[in-house]
């Protein structure tokens, strides 16, 4: 039996999904999540094999989520489900250690195939996703460096959903002189000093949706 963690702040969707899953036989969903802090705690109660994740979900958003789950030694294999087609996207994600990408149009007829692909030890790419992303992929050249910290990256996510210093020191579990620390560093490398800029910046990653 395949146990599948779903990951996505629209309960229609989950329930799409969670419906199409339950058609198939050898698949259980053992939990959903609306946010991807609720998925990392679902996934360490559970230890699903595979986690499908949308990648825009708030508090930390689905490809954060893969990362963090790719560093657990047991760790669930994760699919990201996007609207992104566009290899930036897709090479991030993979760089992430997620082991499938599924185009949400398409999440119906491809989400079966990926989860069994996944399984079996193999990447599946949605068909919509360019070819070229294939040829980067077997490309030897190393990835460029990210600027910013795994905690970073979340601060940024949650100073661009509006939270307050005060409120992500709770998300985070660190105190607010350390939530504040992070901020002015994130702020410092991007050379981006306003929470406008900031938010620009996270939907330009596709860390937010606009």
């Amino acid at each position: 039996m395949i146990r599948i963690l779903l990951a996505d702040d629209h309960a229609i969707v989950r329930e799409g999904l969670r419906a199409l899953l339950a058609q198939e036989p050898g698949m259980q969903v053992v939990a959903e999540a609306g946010d991807g802090r609720e998925a990392l705690r679902l996934a360490q109660e559970t230890r699903p094999d595979v986690a499908a994740l949308d990648l825009s979900m708030p508090l930390l958003n689905g490809l954060e989520a893969a990362r963090q789950m790719a560093s657990w030694e047991w760790g669930p294999r994760s699919i990201l489900l996007t609207v992104h087609a566009e290899d930036r996207y897709v090479l991030e994600a993979l760089r992430a250690g997620v082991r499938g990408y599924v185009l949400k149009k398409q999440a119906a007829a491809d989400l079966v195939r990926a989860i069994h692909e996944v399984v079996s030890g193999s990447v599946y790419l949605s068909p919509g996703v360019s070819g070229v992303v294939a040829e980067a992929i077997r490309s030897l050249a190393p990835p460029p460096e990210d600027s910013l910290t795994a905690r970073e990256r979340e601060v940024l996510q949650l100073v661009a959903e509006g939270k307050t210093t005060k409120e992500i020191s709770a998300i985070l579990g660190v105190s607010v002189k350390t939530a504040d620390a992070h901020r002015t560093r994130l702020m410092q490398k991007l050379d981006i000093h306003d929470i406008a800029g900031l938010t620009r910046y996270a939907i330009r990653q596709g860390l937010i949706q606009p």
